[in-house]
């Protein structure tokens, strides 16, 4: 039986996911129970899309979200039954393979009328190097937070992503689209559009898209705002957090919102948990820097209004930046990693001498970063403060860890098989060596004309 929703006076999205490897019932809970008008799921960071256009360089079929067949098994037929739309950048480095997947998993279903839009135009590699190559007019782009250029990183580029506006989403819907799949958009524009489409707002007036990018900024991560990443035992208590289910917005159209989950799952909504997705990777609340919009955070207000429900408002926005930001992937040398753990007395001073033992093995080894630490004593702060901290025990197991970012798959193995070797070649006791050697993939970000990303649309069908 189709559940009532509440008339266009407001809109109904959940947030079906909030990283690439998120959980599938929650999201199932939203299609079946939320009464939702749209579902979306938010899939990419920003070394997920490198990795996967590496991926893609191998196996051209490849290189999009590898749980989206499952997620479209589990929630496309409870979506269409509900008539809820879904929004997804599950086509990470290869979009239109991804839609296909969608349509052919709708067959498998059964599903007899489905149509879904792709949106293109993200993947600007070739005119990135195309714009910066010998060319007399050419450009040289600085990367951020780098003394490096795009051009300094050579043959070693694997991808580079623009983060796309709500722009062409907002076409797909309008084209009557069940489905739509992007690659590299930006997160909050996954839920912007809708707002846009279904309200009819304006792609300049900016206090409303930026009142939709604070939506689209709260659902974005999925259970971040309904209590994941954020339960603390005895300091932030989380209700049923097995159970955790993902949030929802009932927006108004006047871009007014409340946070809220599906009645009886797991996790809560309150202000803090709010406040605390609301700060969550913002660099400055005042200007936080969109593809559509520049939002202001600055005035927000948030109410708790009920169980499980905050009232959000207060966003504002001014002119969109003329630039789009734009995630470069590219190769970084490689990382050989080995632990082993130690036990019972004594324990943290064998892991130490172990560590001791591994630097002057691996001194000829030349690394372009390191890390020779004690899981449980110094792995996370740092040798220096651990050593600031009065420890009032010794503790009882610890698992020694050496890493070594090279440049060499071979200098890799060798840090590897070198923590191996401590087995009989080291401290007593050892046990438990796990081992692995993988190439590095690196993130970097610079700044592109828009003009460099010209977008376009793609309707698959049955």
């Amino acid at each position: 039986m189709k559940l009532t929703k509440p008339s266009r006076k407001t809109l109904r999205i959940g947030a079906g996911a909030g990283y690439a490897g998120d959980r599938i019932p929650p999201a199932l809970e939203l299609a079946e129970k939320g009464a939702l008008d749209y579902l979306v799921f938010e899939c990419l960071a920003e070394r997920t899309i490198a990795l996967a256009q590496l991926q893609r360089s191998q196996h051209a079929h490849l290189g999009f979200d590898a749980m989206l067949a499952a997620r479209m098994r589990a929630v496309l037929p409870a979506c269409l039954a509900q008539g809820v739309k879904i929004i997804s950048n599950m086509g990470a480095a290869n979009p239109l393979a991804a839609g296909q997947e969608v349509i052919r998993v709708a067959r498998e279903l059964g599903i007899e009328k489905l149509t879904v839009a792709v949106v293109l135009g993200d993947d600007v590699l070739a005119t990135m190097q195309r714009q910066t190559g010998d060319q007399p007019d050419s450009q040289d782009l600085p990367l951020m937070d780098s003394n490096q250029t795009f051009a300094s990183i050579g043959t070693a580029s694997i991808s580079a992503n623009a983060y796309l506006g709500a722009g062409e989403i907002v076409t797909a819907l309008a084209q009557g689209a069940d489905v739509v799949i992007t690659g590299r958009v930006a997160d909050p524009a996954l839920f912007l559009a809708p707002l846009i489409h279904e309200f009819g707002w304006a792609m300049d007036d900016w206090d409303k898209l930026g009142k939709g990018v604070l939506v689209g900024h709260l659902l974005e991560c999925s259970g971040q705002v309904t209590g994941g990443y954020f339960a603390d035992p005895g300091w932030r208590d989380v209700p049923d957090l097995a159970r955790l289910g993902f949030p929802l917005a009932e927006v108004a159209s006047d871009g007014s919102a409340v946070i809220t989950k599906v009645a009886g799952s797991g996790g809560c909504v309150t202000v803090q948990t709010c406040a605390s997705q609301l700060l969550y990777e913002i660099e400055n609340p005042a200007a936080y820097l969109q593809p559509d919009v520049v939002a202001d955070f600055s005035n927000v207000t948030l109410t708790q209004v009920g169980p499980d429900r905050v009232q959000v408002g207060g966003a504002t926005g001014r002119q969109r930046p003329d630039r789009l930001k734009v995630t470069v992937g590219h190769r970084d040398g490689f990382i050989g990693e080995g632990q082993i753990s130690y036990a019972g007395l004594g324990a943290q001073a064998r892991g130490q001498l172990a560590l001791d033992v591994l630097k002057l093995r691996l001194a000829d080894v030349k690394a372009l970063d390191s890390r020779f630490e004690l899981i449980g004593v110094n792995a996370i702060h740092g040798q220096d403060l651990a050593q600031g901290l009065a420890q009032s025990y010794a503790p009882y197991e610890v698992r020694a860890r050496a890493a070594m970012r090279v440049a060499t798959r071979a200098e890799a193995e060798l840090v590897a098989h070198e923590v191996e070797a401590l087995y009989i070649n080291g401290p007593a006791s050892g046990g438990g060596v796990t081992q692995s050697v993988r190439e590095v993939i690196a993130a970097a970000s610079t700044l592109i004309p828009r003009e460099w990303a010209p977008t376009s649309l793609t309707l698959l069908e049955i």
